[in-house]
């Protein structure tokens, strides 16, 4: 039986493994190649600033196995922060395993200690059917919203 992943926060001493991550799903989810340095750069922000959102690791046997980035957004008319998950990424040799449940699952627990979000949320790439088959069955449903976006 395979080991259970423990969730905590990441840590600075993180910041190489999780733009790893970042670089791995980027390409194996896009067929994208991000720029090591800038994707170094880029979670080294976050972590110094958890004003703009924050990491979570998930280990199993005191490995990182998997990792997700949670920010906030504030909604109006719910007057509470919807919480998007994104950035996930879970080693190939540990899916299929609760990794990503367990991380799923500190993510819903942080949220309702908190008291004032009023969903989670997260977008995922149309052909990527295996994140969407894991998604749904953790009761998260697809939305009548599409995403569009303008880069600057």
């Amino acid at each position: 039986m395979p080991d259970q992943a423990s969730i905590r926060k990441a840590r600075a001493t993180d910041a190489e493994t999780l733009a790893g991550f970042n670089r791995a799903m980027a390409r194996e989810t896009e067929s994208k190649e991000l720029e090591r340095d800038a994707s170094l750069r880029g979670v080294r922000a976050l972590l110094e600033h958890p004003e703009h959102g924050r990491y979570l690791v998930a280990e199993v046997g005191g490995d990182a196995a998997g990792s997700l980035m949670l920010t906030t957004e504030w909604s109006d008319w719910r007057n509470g922060f919807f919480w998007w998950i994104q950035s996930v990424y879970v080693q190939p040799e540990r899916r299929r395993q609760g990794v990503y449940r367990a991380l799923h699952e500190e993510v819903r627990r942080q949220a309702r200690r908190e008291g004032d979000v009023c969903g989670i949320r997260l977008y995922v790439e149309r052909e990527n059917g295996g994140a969407r088959q894991v998604y749904e069955s953790l009761g998260m449903e697809s939305t009548g919203y599409r995403l569009y976006e303008e880069p600057l």
